[in-house]
């Protein structure tokens, strides 16, 4: 029988390589330069595979984090992929960006003891490590296409993160869809707000590009409740999604907030 003298101490969590300081002080690159294969299977190992993954509770779209996390152990990064795509439709996006520290690592059994596993950077290394041969498996994760619907058409207003995944689950179930951007690129938040040196424009334009070509048409210069309305897209579209985001700042009416040197975090 076991006991707690003979369990295996707990591997400490892989640390994820970095620009050293006084190269990224010089430049405008990605500082999180991302686990290699051995880095990610490692740390997939850690992982205790709880019979109720708590981690799970603690993500937005409820990935199967414990199932995609096994597949990385073993070293099947394509099907860690398909499980992860199941649910959320931007990975790489979501593997920088997401506080994973409040979220899914937040409610990591392993927390208890201060090493919670990377799922963020596990889910990170997965999407940029799968490459897919055509834009519908980038877009499902898998190489069956959904089949075209004529008879459904879906507008969404923007192109931020929300809008994006929306897009992505209409396109992967056959549907038309037309995103309607009021700037001149597409992204949103992913590209104007949010810097490079954490999120790299190139891993946006993967994304994007998948979705065009799964039949995603982006309309750039359509400004929301201006060029267009939700009336008007609704006698040509059957659903409309609105994801205008949060593009202006909201001040808090206090003295002093109007001063040289106060900046808005939009700004």
């Amino acid at each position: 029988m076991e006991t707690k003298k003979s369990r295996k101490p707990l591997a400490p969590r892989v640390d994820m390589p970095c620009q050293p300081a006084e190269a990224r002080r010089s430049n405008f690159e990605e500082v999180a330069l991302g686990y290699t294969r051995e880095m990610a299977m490692q740390e997939a190992s850690r992982c205790l595979q709880c019979k109720r993954p708590l981690c799970v509770s603690g993500c937005p779209v409820e990935v199967p984090i414990r199932d995609f996390i096994g597949e990385v152990a073993r070293g099947n990064m394509d099907a860690a992929y398909r499980i992860i795509k199941s649910t959320n439709s931007l990975p790489a996006v979501c593997g920088r960006v997401c506080p994973q520290e409040n979220q899914c690592e937040g409610k990591c059994i392993l927390k208890a003891k201060g090493q919670p596993i990377a799922i963020g950077r596990l889910e990170r290394f997965v999407a940029d490590t799968y490459i897919a041969t055509t834009a519908c498996e980038q877009v499902t994760g898998s190489n069956a296409c959904a089949v075209r619907r004529c008879d459904k058409k879906v507008a969404c207003i923007g192109s931020g993160p929300s809008s994006l995944t929306c897009a992505g689950v209409c396109a992967a179930a056959g549907l038309k869809v037309d995103v309607f951007e009021a700037l001149h690129e597409p992204g949103g938040v992913l590209i104007y707000g949010i810097p490079a040196f954490r999120l790299p424009k190139s891993v946006v334009a993967t994304e994007i590009n998948g979705l065009s070509q799964a039949g995603v048409d982006f309309h750039m210069n359509y400004v929301g409740g201006r060029t267009l309305d939700v009336a008007e897209l609704r006698k040509e579209y059957d659903a409309v999604f609105i994801g205008v985001g949060a593009g202006l700042p909201v001040f808090l009416g206090v003295p002093g907030e109007n001063m040289v040197g106060v900046f808005s975090a939009n700004e």
